[in-house]
């Protein structure tokens, strides 16, 4: 590594007192990338024993077109989906356009006028509020009158279960769980927490559906939250489970009747998920879920060595370094916008793609602020692969997210810190 950190200096012009500070971070976060490697191992084979099991061939990464009918391909997958979820059914679709849009079949496909549905972890990601709406606008839960509630975590960041337990009623049908941080510095939750408050509201009340946004946080753990008792969870292809390959998607795993139901959503009633043509979809979604867990695990040692490295020079990050991870998120506390630009500026000029432009704040659909977003990525708005974003607003916390490579990974952080300050 020693090779690598004087080429890097080099390349980036640093002091020497820079390349110390930086060998000392990564010896000092080599001890806490063990733990991240063997949950990559478990993945890895879980995965590829749903493979096995659901005996995958060569013709079924061949796609499809038309309605879609027969494509066994896509119904292998999701088989494979359900394997190691451990739930009933899966649908993952090319169709599906992003996160949100999986999450909002499954709010849409599964609360009906006039039912409740109560965020038990704080108030929910930027776009999702949009899908939820507050004052009946056109296309929203709202305009169905299906209301929503809201209960923050606590200082600690656990439930607030005396909350949670006063809050539900009658009409409450859903409770939801947004597993990663979002655009917050609130710490992510564990699938052990998932489990826990799970059971707790299923003693409450055993028909309430308990939703997980699994957004950023497949594959970090050793279980999923289908795994402890959630009903339903929905997420995206280009994050964590695509590992930089599937080209666009989403997924939702669960109760066969509450997938079935979202699927009825994505396209109508009766036709649910038989139709939907792969096209070029299976070959790239099929091996893009085989190396996920490979792919976040590099993703994963890169947070953890931004949080050391930007620690060490004197910024708020969250979680820090040491902590257990249940997503790929890294918050980092820069405290000005200037800084936010630059340090975005910093992890563009990093990229493979795209280096040569600069990245700008600009109001995006389904938020209040405008956003930065910086990711010369292979596929547009992967987050598996490096990038960084964030609303800006105070106190301007960045969110770095993913990569496909440590190294690449560790040249990012040390253009976006370089792009910061002079050092």
């Amino acid at each position: 590594m020693e090779k690598f950190f004087i080429k890097l200096q080099k390349q980036y012009q640093f002091s020497t007192k820079f390349l110390k500070k930086l060998q000392e971070s990564f010896h000092k976060v080599e001890p806490y990338w063990q733990k991240i490697s063997e949950i990559t191992f478990i993945n890895q084979l879980k995965i590829l024993e749903a493979f096995q099991k659901n005996q995958a061939s060569d013709f079924h990464l061949n796609g499809s077109t038309g309605y879609g009918y027969g494509d066994i391909g896509r119904d292998v997958l999701e088989e494979i989906w359900a394997d190691i979820f451990q739930a009933e059914k899966a649908l993952v679709r090319s169709q599906i356009a992003s996160g949100t849009h999986a999450l909002a079949l499954c709010l849409f496909g599964n609360l009906q006028p006039n039912d409740e549905f109560i965020s038990i972890s704080g108030t929910p990601y930027d776009t999702l509020q949009k899908v939820i709406g507050s004052q009946g606008e056109p296309g929203t839960l709202s305009e169905l009158h299906i209301t929503h509630k809201i209960i923050d975590l606590t200082d600690s960041g656990d439930f607030d279960y005396q909350k949670i337990e006063n809050s539900i009623t009658s009409k409450t049908k859903m409770i939801c769980i947004q597993r990663s941080r979002g655009y917050s510095w609130r710490p992510s939750i564990n699938v052990e927490k998932i489990g826990e408050v799970t059971n707790f509201v299923k003693k409450l009340n055993p028909n309430l559906i308990v939703f997980v946004d699994n957004c950023y946080g497949e594959f970090v753990e050793e279980l999923e939250p289908t795994q402890v008792g959630a009903d339903l969870v929905a997420g995206s292809l280009i994050k964590n489970p695509g590992g930089g390959i599937t080209p666009r998607g989403g997924y939702i795993v669960g109760r066969k009747d509450l997938v079935y139901r979202a699927a009825c959503r994505l396209t109508a009633p009766g036709i649910a998920g038989e139709v939907g043509s792969a096209l070029d979809f299976n070959r790239l979604a099929y091996q893009g879920l085989f190396v996920a867990p490979l792919v976040t695990e590099q993703a994963l040692k890169g947070a953890v060595f931004a949080a050391q490295l930007l620690k060490d020079l004197g910024y708020e990050v969250s979680p820090q370094p040491e902590n257990i991870r249940t997503d790929i998120i890294q918050a980092i506390k820069l405290g000005s916008g200037e800084k936010m630009r630059s340090f975005c500026r910093g992890i563009q000029k990093a990229s493979p793609l795209d280096a040569h432009v600069t990245p700008v704040e600009s109001q995006l659909p389904g938020y209040k602020d405008p956003v930065i977003m910086a990711g010369g990525t292979f596929i547009q708005g992967s987050s598996i692969e490096l990038s960084a974003d964030g609303p800006l607003r105070e106190p301007y916390i960045v969110y770095l997210q993913g990569g496909l490579s440590l190294a690449h990974i560790i040249t990012g952080v040390v253009s976006a810190i370089i792009s910061m300050e002079s050092i």
